[in-house]
């Protein structure tokens, strides 16, 4: 009898082309298919609450997969965890457990959130190079608080949308956008149902400008009602961004 699991699952985006199988690069999905087919030889395939980009870490990354046969928790978790350290994959798994029929990581989530990390200082980095954005010039944090105002509740996002989107409308609904910092890092928090392609890293790279002095806070609503991709500001580098946690 076939048996469903759900896995919450670390990984460093530094190598990967992101979430998603690819036929250039590894991925974090091929590497845990590779995993499992290792540990109990069955082809099988495993779905993500989302498909982050290449260089995109996630910190609990939710998925989904189908066994034949009910197998210990314990068990598939050392086993894949065994197997992909010996693939020398980023990629760990920090749990299982069985899940039913109907659960799907994706189209289950009733919520996503996200971390992007900023280091503002004049030094370069160098232990966190792919792990925060490097900003050397000083930012306005306060300012940067004021502009995420406009960007909470529902709106059309169309400015905040990669052009490759594949989301059928550009109206969400952000529910938190929270800044915080300590020292040189500062750290935007987001939470909504789901996010448009590249939506949360477009907003940062906007907000990083009112924290510069390019805009104004107040700049973001009018950049909001212009629907229009090039009305904002540019894409925060990939290597800032983290899956934090999925919501069920």
């Amino acid at each position: 009898m076939t048996q469903r699991y759900k896995a919450v699952v670390e990984y460093d985006g530094t190598t990967l082309l992101g979430w998603q199988k690819q036929l250039d690069g590894p991925s974090a999905q091929e590497f845990l298919e590779k995993a499992i087919f290792d540990f109990c030889g069955q082809n099988t395939e495993v779905y993500g609450a989302g498909r982050t980009d290449a260089g995109v870490h996630a910190l609990a990354q939710v998925a989904h997969f189908d066994l034949d046969s009910a197998i210990d928790t314990f068990r598939i978790r050392e086993a894949m965890n065994a197997h992909l350290r010996e693939l020398e994959a980023p990629v760990s798994v920090l749990s299982i457990e069985k899940a039913s029929p109907d659960f799907n990581a994706r189209f289950s989530a009733q919520g996503r959130s996200y971390i992007y990390r900023i280091t503002n200082r004049r030094a370069p980095l160098i232990i966190d190079k792919y792990r925060s954005w490097w900003v050397y010039v000083p930012l306005d944090i306060e300012k940067m608080r004021q502009a995420t105002q406009y960007l909470l509740g529902h709106h059309d996002f169309s400015s905040f949308r990669a052009a490759k989107c594949q989301a059928k409308s550009p109206l969400k609904t952000l529910d938190v956008f929270q800044i915080t910092q300590n020292g040189e890092e500062i750290t935007c928090y987001v939470k909504a149902k789901s996010f448009l392609h590249h939506q949360v890293r477009n907003m940062v790279g906007t907000l990083k400008m009112v924290g510069d002095g390019h805009l104004a806070p107040e700049d973001i609503k009018s950049i909001l009602e212009a629907k229009d991709r090039a009305a904002a500001g540019p894409t925060a580098p990939a290597h800032g961004l983290y899956l934090k946690e999925i919501f069920y």
